[in-house]
């Protein structure tokens, strides 16, 4: 669980790094000391051995062994850290020693293989001396010696040293204490520092940091951290306060758009409950005037002037029921009746109808429908009204003549299917500026509309879980696609 914090990961990586480095760093300096006082004790035997070699050079050229064997014995007596000096036969026969003891006996195994490996040195292990350095020397019959050896050459003995390595032992365990101890200790001084400088300059910042981020993240949006420091910690902390003013200024500019919304939502609310009174007033009246105006009509020539201004009101009088219909469907609009429908048909029985319309007769019409397309579920009256309000726009968006473009396709999102069917005119097309509000109730660009039309139509259609989208450009047409969902699961009617 420790190490799943950062700073510990970092504090462990940095002193395990330390460790290697100055354990290795100790480790060549223990070594460079061990060779160094190896070197010394060699130094040493071989300047015992020349001294001896040089004492007895002179006893050994007259003849007198026994002065050699005093030399040897008072050499092994002046130095503490020799254990012996000896010349033994080339066959193993110690000769002469500093122990008259070992005069007659095998020259111990180890100094016998340096001689039989050609040696002139080496350290072994000695009984009862523990570790040894060993150094012997050819003695070769040379001119003086030739009087009791013979005039031939060859080696006669062989001068045998053995120097102590106890005490120069002891003093490679010494320096490898102190090593390993100033070794430790250094270890843990820099990782006591390490430690310091890492809880103190990033464990607590960025705990402080944690905890604030958990209020921000509760709700808390009054949370401000002071930086201490222009590293990068300091940096942190005062992107972190950045971005909590940034979070905060979106709020309450997120709480007053809401705000606005609900506002908005209250206003239409009573503007649509009041609408729908006053057309539930309206209509009754209108549908008697309407009713009296086509009698009235009726008692007048063909050639009779005031027929025409009667047939202006009635016309007026149906505008305004249009209205008044539109007005009472947005305020409580009535639920769909749905059923499986070839939405082919539908676009061609609506496309008949629409073009009926006065503006009508100037349009070029063109219908892309594709063939053997799914049913959908959806009730044909309304999702009629929706086509044949679009279509009734793109006519008046041409009043100079254009082209309408009908058209229906299998599309796919995923594991859904639906049928999407597009409404295309080659009109001026929608300002870029106000696009974005055509779907907003009572919003409009014409004289005599309520801007109901395309927000009942978006209504119908989020009514059968479909969706209405539109496309355009200044000045080169508008495209209105309508997708409804294939009728995949639907009862049969």
């Amino acid at each position: 669980m420790i190490f799943k914090s950062l700073t510990t990961r970092v504090i462990v990586l940095l002193v395990t790094l330390l460790s290697v480095g100055i354990g290795t760093f100790a480790y060549l300096n223990l070594a460079r000391e061990k060779a160094q006082l190896i070197k010394t004790a060699r130094e040493n035997t071989q300047l015992l051995l020349d001294t001896i070699e040089r004492s007895i050079f002179k006893s050994m050229s007259m003849g007198d062994t026994q002065d050699v064997q005093t030399t040897l014995e008072m050499v092994g007596h002046s130095h503490n850290r020799l254990i012996g000096a000896r010349i033994f036969h080339p066959q193993g026969l110690i000769l002469k020693s500093s122990n008259p003891l070992e005069v007659g006996a095998a020259v111990p195994d180890g100094d016998y293989s340096l001689f039989i490996n050609n040696l002139t040195s080496g350290i072994y292990e000695s009984p009862g001396h523990g570790e040894v350095f060993g150094m012997i020397k050819p003695i070769y019959n040379s001119a003086p010696c030739h009087i009791c050896h013979g005039a031939k050459r060859r080696i006669i003995g062989i001068l045998n040293v053995n120097y102590s390595l106890a005490e120069t032992n002891q003093r490679i365990i010494e320096v490898t204490r102190l090593f390993a101890i100033s070794t430790a200790a250094i270890i843990a001084f820099i990782a006591l520092a390490i430690s310091i400088v890492m809880v103190r300059f990033v464990r607590r910042p960025l705990n402080c940091i944690i905890e604030n981020m958990a209020r921000v993240e509760q709700g808390d949006l009054s949370v401000r951290m002071t930086p201490r420091g222009r590293d990068e910690i300091g940096h942190l902390i005062a992107s972190f306060d950045s971005m909590v003013d940034r979070l905060d200024t979106a709020k309450r500019e997120l709480e007053q758009f809401h705000f606005q919304q609900m506002e908005r939502a209250d206003r239409l609310a009573s503007v649509g409950e009041m609408a729908a009174g006053i057309a539930h007033e309206i209509k009754n009246p209108l549908a008697g005037i309407a009713a009296a105006m086509t009698i009235i009509r009726q008692d007048f020539g063909e050639d009779d002037p005031r027929k025409e201004i009667i047939g202006e009101v009635i016309a007026q009088v149906n505008r305004l029921d249009k209205t008044v219909n539109d007005l009472l469907f947005f305020g409580k609009p009535s639920p769909p009746e749905p059923t499986r429908v070839e939405i082919n048909d539908v676009l061609r029985r609506t496309l008949i109808f629409a073009l009926q319309h006065r503006g009508g007769k100037n349009i070029e019409r063109r219908l892309q429908l594709a063939e053997g397309l799914p049913p959908v579920y959806v009730d044909p009256k309304q999702v009629q009204q929706v086509f044949l309000n679009l279509i009734l726009n793109a006519v008046q968006a041409m009043q100079e003549g254009g082209t309408l473009t009908v058209g229906s396709v299998l599309a796919e999102s995923g594991a859904a299917r639906f049928v999407r069917i597009t409404i295309a005119d080659t009109g001026p097309g929608i300002p870029p500026q106000i696009i974005g509000k055509i779907f907003t109730p009572f919003f409009t660009t014409k004289a005599q509309g309520t801007g109901l039309g395309l927000a009942i139509c978006q209504k119908l259609i989020t009514q059968h879980g479909g969706r209405i989208a539109v496309a355009s450009e200044d000045g080169n047409g508008t495209v209105f696609s309508i997708d409804l969902p294939v009728a995949e699961h639907a009862p049969e009617l």
